[in-house]
């Protein structure tokens, strides 16, 4: 499958060298690892602040390509959809999975072994197991207050 991320031409390792804030759009776009989770609906108990993901995709996830079906229009069709950037990432890295490249750099880790830039194939996450491909449930087919019945137990 063709990788809908462009990440030839980007400065070799520059998510080892550069920090997220003096990224180019294109690096930024290429840290995505294609997995599909930060597109699953969450829920955040109001007590602890603990987030708990859910199978209910966001109606735009191709849960195939494990992603945004209308990437570039996508707050037209979902308003609440959260732009991530350099200058948010702080308020937002909390509810990103724990795999997530944005995440794991930010906290100042490395990547896995698995990541496409890495591996230099978009597959290689669908192959560890760490995308969503073929296991959410459309948000269109689950009312909002059944959510809690879809919630995925363990780290993300």
């Amino acid at each position: 499958m063709k990788d809908p991320i462009a990440r030839e031409g980007l400065r070799p390792k520059f998510w080892e060298r550069v920090p997220l804030k003096n990224l180019t759009p294109r690096e930024w776009e290429a840290l995505c690892d294609g997995c599909g989770k930060c597109c699953l609906n969450k829920l955040e108990d109001p007590d602890t602040a603990e987030i708990a993901f859910t199978r209910v995709a966001c109606r735009l996830l191709d849960d195939e390509t494990c992603h945004c079906a209308q990437y570039e229009i996508r707050k037209q069709f979902v308003p609440e959809c959260v732009v991530l950037t350099p200058k948010n990432i702080g308020d937002i890295a909390y509810w990103m999975p724990s795999t997530c490249a944005y995440r794991l750099l930010y906290e100042g880790k490395a990547l896995y072994d698995w990541h496409p830039l890495i591996s230099g194939d978009p597959e290689t996450v669908h192959e560890a197991g760490v995308s969503v491909r073929g296991w959410t449930v459309p948000e269109f087919e689950v009312d909002e207050d059944e959510w809690e019945d879809h919630i995925i137990e363990g780290d993300l």
